[in-house]
């Protein structure tokens, strides 16, 4: 009976969640959906930080929804693991993805 009833309580959140998510990476050139002690999500906000570029970081460990934002992620991207970094509305991956990016100049271009 527990499990009807989280299944239940999901279907019920998860346009909320889909909604957060579309309209926060719509909102902003960049977004990071990230969590505060995660190293690739550092790694990613320190290469935005060097290029001067405004960002919106979502920290998902600090959030009630963030297992279901990362769930809405999974779906849109294929990969729940964070950050997953948008620009412009495409993401782009993850952290290691972001230094790739900005090392061989793609990302200053994405900009």
């Amino acid at each position: 009976m527990g499990s009807s009833v989280s299944s239940t309580a999901r279907r019920v959140i998860m346009p909320a969640a889909r909604e957060f998510v579309e309209s926060a990476i719509a909102a902003d050139t960049v977004v990071i959906f990230s969590k505060s002690s995660c190293p690739y999500c550092k790694m990613a906000k320190e290469v935005f930080d060097k290029l001067n570029q405004a960002y919106k970081a979502i920290e998902l460990n600090e959030r009630k929804d963030g297992d279901e934002i990362q769930d809405v992620l999974l779906e849109m991207t294929g990969a729940r693991t964070v950050p997953r970094v948008f620009i412009k509305g495409e993401c782009i991956g993850g952290g290691t993805d972001c230094k790739k990016m900005f090392d061989n100049g793609e990302l200053q271009k994405k900009l």
